[in-house]
């Protein structure tokens, strides 16, 4: 049985994998309309619980969307259908889901609760979103990039902003995929050393850079994400703003790039905030790419966990 937790935790053979079936997959369903089925049915007669206990449009619509097309059906769950962990507990609640459905997906806060959820269940759990990694969209990113630019492996990838669990994330998969990382961002928000030392350890140059225009010079891909939570206070907010307004990303700022440099966002993005709407809409842009391949690369996730 395979668990896809975190993509350190997974083989890069494997993931190498995932990727390249994703692409045939998108590939193969050129030209079709959004509701046809996939000519393969892999999910047919699986069914696959989806438990939101944060809120979510990609990671809903995508997985939704996702077993669908594959000839599955679907049972979401929001946390206050569930209550996790605050009645029964969280491994009584995976033994008994696993008598019901084929596979999980869960998007919660704390990672010990994903954890606890994949050792207690009999069948595969995906990991939608933590406070601490976001797998997926990673494998959507690393999708993304190679459709435009080819291999990943050997490039230069600059995070700006916040060291976050998205963040985190591309830090796991610089080990596994092979390139260099760089982050740009207040001491106060660096990402988790854990993070740093386990990428370095797989031979990646890991940089901290507090000068954007030197973190983005010669880079291939330029990633940002919010600077604030919809759980943050006003003063939080104000706070953060003022931090983290020498990284935003904009026209002058992407200029230092590479020429054909892509910018990535995972969404939702505060237009002019975090970064400026003349990137988000310009030529280095792909995030609608990126958040079309949220469905394809989380299908290619979904065969593998379930060997179909």
């Amino acid at each position: 049985m395979n668990h896809f937790l975190d993509i350190h935790t997974t083989d890069p053979a494997d993931l190498r994998h995932m990727i390249d079936h994703a692409r045939s997959m998108k590939d193969a369903r050129k030209g079709q309309p959004k509701g046809t089925p996939d000519a393969e049915q892999p999910l047919k007669n699986h069914m696959v619980a989806l438990i939101f206990e944060k809120p979510s449009t990609r990671t809903r619509v995508s997985f939704d969307v996702g077993v669908r097309q594959m000839g599955g059906q679907t049972l979401v769950l929001s946390g206050a259908d569930m209550q996790l962990g605050h009645g029964e507990s969280i491994a009584d609640t995976a033994r008994v889901l696993s008598r019901y459905v084929d596979m999980i997906m869960i998007r919660t806060f704390e990672e010990s609760v994903l954890q606890e959820l994949a050792e207690y269940a009999s069948v595969p759990v995906i990991n939608g979103l933590t406070n601490r990694t976001h797998p997926c969209q990673i494998m959507a990113d690393v999708m993304t990039f190679e459709e435009h630019n080819g291999p990943i492996k050997g490039k230069k990838v600059v995070w700006t902003g916040d060291g976050n669990n998205v963040c985190a994330s591309f830090l796991h998969a610089a080990g596994q995929f092979g390139f260099d990382f760089t982050f740009a961002g207040p001491p106060s928000l660096d990402p988790e050393s854990e993070f740093i030392a386990l990428a370095r350890a797989q031979g990646i140059n890991v940089t901290i850079e507090r000068d954007a225009q030197k973190a983005v010079a010669g880079a291939d891909l330029v990633v940002a994400d919010t600077w604030v939570s919809m759980h943050d206070s006003q003063s939080t907010r104000q706070r953060r703003h003022n931090l983290l307004k020498p990284y935003q990303v904009n026209d002058h700022l992407m200029g230092q790039a590479k020429e054909d440099a892509l910018f990535m966002h995972c969404l939702p993005a505060h237009r002019d905030e975090e970064v400026t709407s003349s990137v988000m809409d310009g030529p280095s842009s792909v995030i609608f790419d990126e958040a079309e391949n949220r469905l394809h690369a989380q299908k290619a996730v979904m065969r593998w966990c379930l060997g179909v």
